[in-house]
């Protein structure tokens, strides 16, 4: 599994982030022998990692460190997925975890990387669902024409 990052602010978890957290604890929980691999780096008005932040929470939550994996220098979605996919150990098939918005290309992204994704979906905080759609249907666009394996 996969958690992408996105923004904190300090060391807090937005609600975004907190959404896509929740949801892959859920399947932890669940799922006793499955790992995570929590996915970004340290963006401006970030006290630590998303990374970082996202195993706290986790740690904080009952599950044990020998599960999670730390994958601290993306800055991007293209990032999280390829830098995250050099801790699969050659597999191939990944559940990946986001906001509803943004899994589509998560998904387009990782089958260009040679993955085979499936996706669990946080809910996209209403007070920012809009903005977020609108932002990603440009990213889908630069996806197409930049994010190669």
């Amino acid at each position: 599994m996969i958690v992408l990052g996105a923004r904190i602010r300090g060391e807090e978890l937005s609600l975004s982030l907190y959404n896509r957290v929740s949801k892959a604890l859920e399947y932890l929980k669940e799922n006793p022998t499955s790992k995570v691999v929590v996915s970004g780096g340290q963006g401006k008005g970030e006290a630590i990692t998303e990374a970082e932040a996202m195993a706290q929470f986790f740690y904080e939550n009952g599950i044990e460190r020998d599960r999670i994996i730390k994958e601290e220098k993306s800055t991007t979605t293209f990032e999280n997925i390829k830098f995250s996919k050099e801790f699969l150990n050659g597999e191939k098939e990944v559940i990946i975890v986001s906001n509803d918005f943004h899994l589509y290309r998560a998904s387009m992204i990782a089958k260009r990387l040679g993955l085979k994704p499936y996706t669990l979906s946080a809910e996209t905080p209403a007070i920012v669902k809009t903005q977020l759609w609108i932002r990603e249907y440009i990213a889908v666009l630069k996806s197409l024409l930049f994010d190669k394996g």
